[in-house]
């Protein structure tokens, strides 16, 4: 079974049961300032889970690429990744637990699909707690499935919240069910114990039935909600009955790549190849994205992945650039399937080189400074990461290798000032942002549409959306633009925008193909990837002429009179050609 095979009988499979296929949504998410990446399948999908109508309908099948940087320090091992594949299914208010599992199960056990031995499978669900009942429904589900096949019922664990339980700090939550396959060459045992490592976890169904009102008060939900994933990298070592996930077809080629360029062997130095392996793929993903090396947010992530694996690359002797080579290796691995690789190549090289060229002028001279020091204090490790772009973390790994004490507190404060990670990403939290669909932020939301409306009436039609972050406090919106907005044309957008809240004009929801919205001249990221069918929000005065129309997944205020008086903060340069304003709701 190879990666593509997989990918492409998953998506069949649940063709077949009447979901849409959608594709993957950008590693960068849109309006959520909660995390710097896409972290999982459900993350671009949440204004649906909370009621959002989606324009593919209610049954859903998807394959997203996502980055989680929580698991960086345990990238060395067989199974962790920051760069990852998500294959999942979605109900909206459609099908629930039994269509669910049922499912799950005929995709792993029938010969028409992976064909899996039902003898090595076990699964987990909710045990219940003080707030939250056992999930006896999937359980009953589970050994209704295992009695007709004459599987031991102690395969089914009752498994705590820790385990089994999706949910955000507020809102939708629920129990899940999770499915293990056995990795070991001996017999799987009779019974599943979640502290051995040969039980692998292939897929996960959440089931989100509750609504968080707060940490005790757990409220049952008007639309219950399907929401699941497999990794697809730990699925695909599985079902090959490989112990190693960088033996599969998704990283082998780079590994040998890496033995090529190095003249060193896989088994002998196998956590620098994973290491190395895995942080250019996701580098390469990254830039193909939009990002480029930074010293804060989602660039401060991707500079630390490529100058790791740089430092890495290093340990095995590799003193040229190699960086732009792996990539072409991960380039040709996925072109296929995510085209925008192929497209975007250039870009990758041309960054990469960028970036190894300046961390290796600087490595040296910062390498020698770090030698000098027998405490590294917080102002040793801030110094090295200005002056010499040492990432703050790549000190404190050169330390704990050298046995160099770390003054921890003094080091921790730095860390604290400086460091730009998202602590929400590796946890799969979602903080803020749309994805908590507060009222705040979907006026927001809204007026941003406004405000791309005005700033193209008032500075001309080469004005389109580069990026947005939106907080229930402020918007913050980049667009293309080559100069600085004068005073006079800060006012001019400000009174467009207060003239259509003021109009108190209703913002029309039409769903329609890509091609009938290009055609009615919507605005949309048409470098992102939209399904067949999209949603088009409209706002349009009594005379009929349209004041805004974008492609946008929601949600939106129903009227602008809902919004309050919008006002300009700030307007700065984003980057090159690329202006930013921020802006309140008075």
């Amino acid at each position: 079974m190879n990666a593509s095979k997989l990918r492409q009988l998953y998506l069949d499979f649940f063709k077949s049961k009447g979901h849409i296929v959608i594709p993957s949504a950008s590693l960068i998410p849109e309006n959520d300032p909660s995390v710097l990446f896409t972290t999982a399948g459900m993350h671009p999908l949440v204004p649906y889970l909370l009621g959002e109508k989606h324009p593919s309908g209610r049954k859903l099948a998807n394959v997203q690429k996502c980055v989680r940087t929580g698991d960086i320090d345990e990238v060395g091992d067989t199974v962790h990744h920051t760069f990852f594949e998500m294959l999942g299914n979605w109900s909206f208010g459609d099908y629930f637990k039994k269509e669910a599992i049922k499912m799950s199960w005929e995709f792993l056990t029938s010969e028409k699909w992976l064909g899996l031995d039902k003898n090595k499978i076990a699964v987990s669900v909710f045990a219940g707690d003080e707030n939250s009942p056992f999930d006896e429904e999937a359980y009953n589900i589970w050994k209704e499935i295992f009695e007709e096949n004459n599987l031991p019922i102690s395969r089914i664990a009752k498994l705590p919240k820790e385990n089994n339980w999706w949910g955000m700090e507020k809102g939708p939550c629920g129990p899940d069910t999770e499915m293990f396959y056995w990795s070991g060459e001996e017999k799987s045992p009779e019974s599943f114990n979640d502290d051995n490592e040969k039980w692998v976890e292939i897929w996960n169904d959440v089931f989100l039935q509750y609504n968080k009102a707060s940490e005790e008060k757990y409220e049952p939900l008007k639309q219950k909600n399907v929401d699941t994933g497999m990794g697809l990298e730990r699925a695909l070592a599985a079902i090959n009955g490989l112990d190693d996930n960088y033996k599969t077809d998704l990283f082998w080629p780079i590994i040998e790549k890496i033995q090529e360029i190095s003249g060193k062997k896989y088994d002998d130095y196998k956590k620098e190849f994973r290491i190395i392996a895995d942080h250019l793929k996701a580098a390469t993903f990254i830039i193909s994205d939009g990002v480029t090396p930074l010293n804060v947010g989602a660039g401060y992530v991707l500079r630390r992945l490529i100058r790791r694996a740089i430092r890495y690359g290093k340990q095995l002797g590799i003193e040229k650039n190699f960086t732009a080579e792996i990539a072409e290796v991960v380039i040709e691995i996925y072109k296929d399937f995510y085209h925008e690789l192929e497209q975007n190549k250039n870009k990758i090289f041309e960054e990469l080189e960028k970036e190894e060229n300046k961390f290796r002028k600087t490595l040296a001279n910062g390498l020698k400074e770090f030698n000098k020091l027998s405490v590294v204090s917080g102002e040793d490790a801030f110094n090295l990461y200005q002056t010499y772009g040492f990432p703050l973390e790549m000190t404190e790994e050169l330390a704990q290798e050298k046995d160099i004490e770390i003054n921890k507190k003094e080091f921790e404060n730095e860390f604290k000032k400086h460091q730009e990670l998202s602590r929400t990403a590796s946890a799969g939290m979602f903080k803020g942002g749309l994805a908590d669909a507060g009222e705040k932020t979907v006026q927001y939301h809204t007026a941003a549409h406004l405000m791309l409306a005005a700033l193209r009436h008032v500075l001309g039609n080469h004005v389109t959306q580069k990026g947005s972050n939106i907080t229930a406090e402020r918007l913050r919106f980049d667009f293309s633009h080559p100069e600085k907005i004068t005073d006079e044309q800060k006012t001019e957008v400000e009174k467009i925008v207060n003239m259509a809240i003021e109009a108190h004009l209703d913002v029309v929801r039409e769903e329609m193909s890509l091609e009938v919205a290009k055609k009615t001249n919507a605005m949309g990221v048409f470098d992102a990837k939209y399904g067949d069918k999209v949603s088009v929000y409209s706002i349009i005065n009594d005379k009929a002429i349209v004041i805004s129309r974008e492609i946008c997944g929601g949600p939106h205020v129903k009227n602008t009179g809902e919004l309050g008086h919008f006002k300009i903060t700030k307007e700065e340069s984003s980057s090159a050609g690329v202006r930013r304003i921020k802006a309140v709701l008075e």
